[in-house]
C-alpha cells in the first residue's frame, strides 16, 4: 500500500509540475508576444507607403518602399541628431564607466570610516525621480554657463547613472578574489596599477553588463535633452530628432517616413545587444556563479 501511495504521490507531482510548466511557458510566449511584436509591426510598417498604412494598419507590405528611409533620414536631418547622440553618448559613458568603476571598486575592497554611508548614499540615489531634479538642474546648468551643451548634458548623464553603476559595481567587485589583490600588493603594484591592470579586467563581465544598461537608457533618454538642452538645435540628440519627425509627418500624412526613422533609431540599440549578449548574460550571473 504504502508502495501504491507513492506512485500516486509522484504521478500527482509530475502532473503538477507538467501544468506549470506549460503556464510558465505560455506566459513566456505571450509576454514575447508583447515585447517583439510592437517592433515587428514598427519594422514592417517602414516599408510601407503611407496610404497603405492608413487603409490596412496591420497588413503586410506588398512592395517594399525603400525611399521611406530616405526621406526620414533627408526631412528629420537623422544624421546630423545621431552624430550628436554619439558624441554626448561616447562622453558620458566613458565618464559614468570610469568614476562608477573606481567607486565601486573603492567602497567593495576597502574598509574605512564612511564607507557604508557614501555606499547607502549612492543606493538612495536610484530612488530619487529624475522628474524632481529637472527644475534645479535647469538652473545649476545656467549658473554654471552649461545649459544648451554637449559638455553640461554629458555631466547630468554622468551623474543620473552613477547610482545604479556603483550599485551593481560594488556587489560584482566584492565577488573577485582577494588573493590577486594581496598578490599584486605584496609585489609593489600601486593602488592604481592593480585596479586598472588586474581588477578591471577580472571584472569585464559586470563591467560590459552595466555599460550596456547605461548605453540604452542614456540612448534613449528624452526628459534631460528635452529639458536641458532646448535652445540650440544644432545640439539636439535623436530622440528630439525623432520628435521632431513624429510632428512633422502626423501633418504631411506620411507614417511610412516615421517608422522608418523609428527603426533607424533602433537599429544601434539591436546591434550592441546582439553582439554582447552572451556578455551581457554572463555579467549578470557571475556574482550568482561564485
Amino acid at each position: 500500500m504504502s508502495v501504491t501511495r507513492s506512485d500516486g504521490d509522484t504521478r500527482r507531482r509530475a502532473t503538477s509540475g507538467g501544468v506549470l510548466n506549460v503556464f510558465a511557458h505560455s506566459f513566456l510566449v505571450l509576454w514575447t508576444v508583447l515585447a517583439a511584436g510592437p517592433l515587428l509591426w514598427v519594422v514592417v510598417s517602414s516599408f510601407r507607403a503611407h496610404a497603405d498604412i492608413v487603409a490596412h494598419p496591420f497588413g503586410l507590405p506588398g512592395e517594399l518602399h525603400l525611399s521611406n528611409f530616405s526621406h526620414a533620414w533627408r526631412s528629420a536631418d537623422l544624421g546630423r541628431y545621431t552624430l550628436n547622440s554619439l558624441i554626448i553618448l561616447a562622453g558620458s559613458l566613458t565618464g559614468t564607466m570610469l568614476f562608477g568603476s573606481m567607486a565601486a571598486y573603492v567602497l567593495a575592497r576597502f574598509s574605512f570610516r564612511g564607507n557604508r554611508l557614501i555606499h547607502l548614499l549612492f543606493v538612495g540615489g536610484m530612488m530619487f525621480p529624475i522628474f524632481l531634479a529637472l527644475v534645479p538642474l535647469f538652473f545649476v546648468l545656467d549658473n554654471f554657463g552649461l545649459l544648451n551643451t554637449r559638455q553640461g548634458l554629458i555631466l547630468v548623464y554622468i551623474a543620473y547613472s552613477l547610482p545604479f553603476t556603483v550599485f551593481f559595481l560594488v556587489s560584482f567587485f566584492r565577488t573577485l578574489p582577494t588573493g590577486v589583490q594581496e598578490a599584486a600588493t605584496l609585489d609593489g603594484a600601486s593602488h592604481t596599477r592593480t585596479f586598472f591592470q588586474i581588477m578591471m579586467p577580472m571584472a569585464r563581465p559586470g563591467l560590459i553588463s552595466i555599460g550596456i544598461f547605461n548605453f540604452l537608457g542614456q540612448w534613449n533618454q528624452f526628459v534631460l535633452p528635452r529639458v536641458l538642452n532646448v535652445e540650440d538645435a544644432d545640439d539636439a540628440v535623436l530622440p528630439q530628432g525623432l520628435a521632431a519627425l513624429m510632428i512633422r509627418q502626423s501633418y504631411e500624412g506620411d507614417w511610412g517616413a516615421l517608422y522608418a526613422g523609428v527603426t533607424l533609431a533602433m537599429l544601434p540599440v539591436l546591434v550592441v545587444y546582439v553582439a554582447f549578449q552572451r556578455q551581457v548574460q554572463s555579467g549578470l550571473t557571475a556574482g550568482a556563479i561564485r
